[in-house]
């Protein structure tokens, strides 16, 4: 095929309302935690470790103490005690379980040594320049790969059901037994989240309560974790977090400066801002471990998966065990039968790492999608039969039914949209007008479909404004939007009359919003306190309460009362009603993939375009169609823009993103937005968006499950799959470098 013809049609659906929000983002009217800048606001800055493992000597604060306007310099020597937050996996709150300042010791490269207060940023960064260090270093571990790394099997460390080997069957011997086999290693590097907004605290104390103004998908964790560290009631704490300029993962605890902020502004009486420069989120917060696949896979030679195994070495901290869940997809991708999942731990001398937009998913998809479309060559069938031929009716690990499963008809669609029947396999077969090579790739992927417990109260007023109240986060992907219409919908109001109380521990409970959780959690109590609500007016309403289309405003009006407030619990399929004391608590609360009925997961198929200049094997991604099973769509526009979202991420993954490492000094090299590379508009195509839009009943009443993670999944093999299809070579470490192709 010398000039494929490029035709596509478009299977968008419907767009729905807009965002609620859409209006004050574009006017610069919603407010950030760092936008606050009233009078008498003092400022604090960061001191950063030069060391990337050891103790400190001797700390030398007096040429910052003589610049003008600061008031404090903060370190071990003079904070005085507090305590741990505690490990967010580990029973705490805190995305690691080391808090600088509580001691000398250096754990990581970029660690905070001091925090300098002062009246203006200006003199707290300058004073922080001044603060001399003395170290005594000990060796340290960068990287995977150093000589002193020491891999750990996960089951053993973390000898806890969730964490243990995943399997099934005898995967060994049917590998031994199989037709045809593929052996492969796959290297994935560090990565880190880059919100638009930068974490930013700000703290203040009045009458004994602590305030904190903080960008945090967990504020009830970020509450409790506070009262822990400093010695106080959780009563006496109040965390507001009302929107997000992203978080993806690095917001989704209590981090390690936030007390000391607190602390701060408790010491002097006024208020303290902190926000953190772009150099020190690199170092300061959570971030994706870097990764190491293998895998090997067999088949018959009627092109049936017979047996899998996937072995994953991930990097964590010195201090954490931060655990993999790599395996927990790919035995779920498809039907096979014989499976073995084996994780293992590596310990470094970094900040313990974290979530970051599917954390294990997208790495774990990157090596088994791409292993199984070197299968599906070795086969000699084309990729997208081959996915349909293996399909799974049932979860292969536990024999359970699927809550629902739509991955054939995600690549059926997508691969008519796409054009698929016009690809040609041979590798290199198929070019565009102006000589670049062109190649068409696929790959699918899942994501659990977890949901956690939430309180919802809805409360209409006779002036026609709706206040809801419920835990959740906003964070972009449009969570108020959902939340607004459904409710809307359920009272007969106007969208515009729902106001959102979201991130706010003094409205509801705030249980983490994150694992793609957030919807599938807060919409069904939301819409079932909206028809509680409704219920109630039409049972007082008498003959009213028969007409059709009245609304839930004219039923209140004409029963003469002030209000009408209902309140809804929810919890997950199989959760006891205990469960709310850990979301009371602050502590992670929630369930899936597995429920005792059946499996959950979501799942997407993208099929990806690229194509190659010949001579300086530049690669450009014109077009990616992508269509996701994430159960019935609550919000078409928000839920399109979360998988256009995740494209793109997948795409800079694929070609762009890794955070560099010094062996010699530790530390990333690159922590700024100049050398961490991300993709721009320019580098982004046509991306096209749709959905089997199927509920799903079992998970929930309203049949929804998550998006914004699974959006990501596969994206990456697709690409790495496409490139191969161009050039005939196959490229197994990310991202993708122009002189990986160069002898192609």
């Amino acid at each position: 095929m010398a000039n494929p013809t490029i035709t596509t049609k478009k299977n968008i659906p419907r767009a729905g309302a807009e965002r609620v929000d859409a209006h004050d983002k574009v006017r610069g009217v919603t407010r950030y935690a760092a936008d606050d800048a009233r009078p008498g606001l003092l400022h604090a800055a960061l001191v950063p470790s030069r060391i990337a493992r050891g103790s400190i000597t001797r700390i030398d604060t007096s040429a910052a103490q003589r610049v003008r306007g600061v008031r404090t310099v903060l370190t071990h020597e003079n904070v005085g005690s507090f305590d741990t937050g505690g490990f967010l996996m580990g029973g705490g709150f805190g995305f690691q379980s080391f808090y600088p300042l509580r001691s000398a010791q250096i754990a990581y490269r970029g660690q905070s040594v001091a925090v300098v207060v002062a009246d203006t940023l200006e003199a707290a960064r300058e004073a922080a320049a001044l603060v001399v260090v003395a170290y005594e270093a000990t060796p340290f571990v960068a990287t995977l790969d150093a000589p002193d790394a020491e891999p750990l099997a996960q089951t053993a460390v973390l000898p806890q059901p969730m964490f243990a080997d995943r399997r099934v069957g005898d995967p060994e011997g049917a590998l031994a037994g199989a037709a045809v086999t593929v052996d492969l290693r796959y290297t994935l590097p560090a990565q880190h989240q880059n919100p638009m907004e930068i974490i930013a605290t700000v703290a203040e104390w009045e009458d004994g309560v602590l305030t904190v103004r903080e960008p945090t998908q967990n504020a009830e964790g970020v509450r409790h974790g506070l009262a822990r560290q400093l010695g106080i009631e959780p009563a006496k704490v109040q965390v507001l977090s009302p929107t997000l300029g992203g978080g993806f993962g690095q917001k989704n605890s209590l981090q390690s400066h936030t007390a000391l902020v607190a602390i701060a502004a408790r010491a002097l009486q006024r208020p303290v801002k902190l926000v953190m420069t772009r150099a020190q989120l690199f170092h300061n917060a959570s971030f994706r471990p870097a990764s190491r696949h293998h895998v090997r896979l067999g088949a018959d030679r009627d092109g049936r998966l017979v047996a899998a195994v996937h072995e994953i070495d991930q990097q964590t901290s010195r201090h954490d065990l931060f655990p993999s869940f790599g395996t927990e997809i790919t035995s779920r991708l498809y039907g096979i039968g014989n499976y073995q999942g084996r994780e293992r731990l590596v310990r470094t001398d970094v900040q313990t790492p974290g979530y970051m937009r599917a954390p294990f998913e997208h790495p774990a998809a990157f090596a088994f999608e791409s292993a199984i479309d070197e299968m599906a060559y070795a086969l000699g069938r084309d990729p997208v039969a081959f996915r349909l031929a293996n399909d799974a009716t049932a979860d292969p690990l536990t024999g359970k039914p699927f809550s629902s499963r739509h991955v054939a008809e995600c690549l059926i669609k997508g691969s008519e949209t796409f054009g698929w029947a016009r690809r040609t396999m041979a590798p290199g077969s198929m070019r565009a007008p102006d000589g670049s090579l062109v190649g068409w790739g696929v790959a699918i992927g899942t994501y659990k479909a977890a949901v956690a417990p939430a309180i919802a109260t809805v409360r209409l007023n006779t002036s026609g404004t709706v206040r809801v109240a419920v835990g959740g986060h906003e964070m972009g992907q449009g969570m108020r939007t959902a939340i607004a219409v459904t409710v809307a919908r359920a009272l007969g109001a106007p969208v515009a009359a729902v106001e959102v109380a979201l991130g706010d521990t003094r409205a509801a409970p705030q249980h983490l919003t994150a694992g793609s959780w957030g919807t599938a959690t807060a919409l069904p109590p939301v819409l079932e306190a909206a028809q509680r609500l409704m219920e109630d007016l039409r049972k007082n309403a008498g003959s009213t309460a028969s007409e059709s289309g009245v609304t839930a405003l004219a039923l209140l009006r004409a029963s003469g009362r002030p209000f009408a407030e209902a309140e809804s619990r929810r919890r997950a399929p199989g959760q006891p009603e205990q469960v709310f004391g850990r979301l009371t608590g602050g502590l992670p609360a929630a369930a899936g993939p597995v429920y005792p009925d059946f499996v959950g997961f979501s799942f997407i198929a993208h099929f990806v375009e690229v194509r190659i200049e010949p001579t300086t094997r530049r690669i450009r991604v014109p077009r990616v169609v992508s269509v996701a099973d994430c159960g019935a769509v609550a919000s078409p526009r928000t839920a399109r823009s979360q998988v256009e979202g995740g494209v793109v991420w997948g795409i800079g993954a694929a070609l762009r993103e890794v955070s560099e490492v010094d062996p010699r000094y530790g530390g990333f090299l690159n922590a700024d937005l100049a050398e961490y590379v991300m993709p721009v508009a320019a580098d982004i195509g046509r991306i096209e968006v749709d959905f089997v839009g199927k509920p799903d009943l079992r998970l929930n009443a309203l049949g929804v499950k998550g998006l914004g993670e699974v959006a990501m999944v596969g994206v990456a093999p697709a690409i790495v799959n496409a490139v191969f299809h161009a050039t005939g070579k196959r490229l197994r470490r990310l991202p993708l470098m122009l002189e990986d192709l160069l002898d192609s």
